[in-house]
């Protein structure tokens, strides 16, 4: 299971969010899930994370999920990555900079049915913004 898990992740990160490719979403995220880091509010399962990809997909371009670490036991997989592209729409009232940025992110994920159901994340948000408001 594993390695098939891991598999799941590494198409999740390399190519669905950089696409923002909503079917390929379906086939890696669980109906259900449950995002633990979704700001308070946030509609969950499938939705939710479809909403937060397209969001993304609108602020930045050129968008790039590079894998740094991956390791995964039982039906859980962590995922150390760095997010790099262009800022190139509106972030929470920030206008757009055109810089490029690349910031880390961690990920854990717990799979069921083959997909992702419940997902931790760690990102360094303060690095991201230095970048694009540093004069």
């Amino acid at each position: 299971m594993t390695e098939d898990i891991r598999k799941v992740m590494r198409r999740h990160w390399e190519h669905v969010w950089p696409e923002a490719d909503v079917a390929g979403l379906a086939e890696t995220v669980h109906p259900d899930c449950v995002n633990h880091e979704a700001p308070p509010g946030a509609q969950q399962g499938f939705e939710g994370v479809k909403q937060t990809m397209l969001w993304l997909a609108s602020v930045f371009s050129e968008q790039r999920y590079e894998i740094q670490r991956m390791v995964a036991e039982d039906d859980t997989v962590a995922v150390r990555l760095i997010h790099s592209g262009v800022h190139t729409g509106e972030l929470m009232g920030l206008p757009p900079t055109g810089r490029r940025f690349a910031y880390p992110h961690m990920h854990i994920v717990r799979f069921a049915d083959g997909l992702g159901i419940e997902h931790w994340a760690v990102r360094d948000d303060a690095t991201l913004m230095r970048q694009l408001t540093a004069e």
